[in-house]
């Protein structure tokens, strides 16, 4: 395999991401990012575990990758905060590269927590 299975992923959903005018968190309109509180590899990771898929190849990826987005438009599409590039490396820095599933409540307080200390 040449990429990463969610870099196809990626490729494929972003024509349909709608990020915000400015950062959630510091409000700046400069290097603004699109961060998935699902982690995309971790919930890519767990959709082929449950539908029992093997990706070896770069034309495995191709075959699914329509089917994944379409089962997981909310986490694709709403579950997401535009962030700077800043707040988005420091919620990395926090979270990981690849944040798993189950620590999506505990980035949206993270955001949330930022937000609040940024606007006093």
């Amino acid at each position: 395999m040449k990429r990463l299975p969610v870099k196809y992923i990626r490729d494929r959903a972003k024509k349909a991401y709608q990020k915000d005018s400015e950062c959630y968190i510091c409000g700046t309109d400069e290097n603004l990012q699109l961060h998935h509180f699902a982690g995309v590899t971790d919930l890519f990771n767990i959709w082929c575990r449950r539908k029992n898929i093997t990706i070896h190849t770069d034309d495995d990826i191709l075959a699914v990758r329509d089917e994944f987005i379409e089962d997981h438009q909310k986490e694709l599409y709403e579950d997401v905060v535009t962030l700077c590039k800043m707040h988005h490396e420091r919620l990395h820095s926090y979270f990981g590269k690849a944040p798993v599933v189950s620590s999506a409540k505990g980035q949206r307080k993270w955001v949330d927590v930022h937000r609040g200390k940024h606007s006093r």
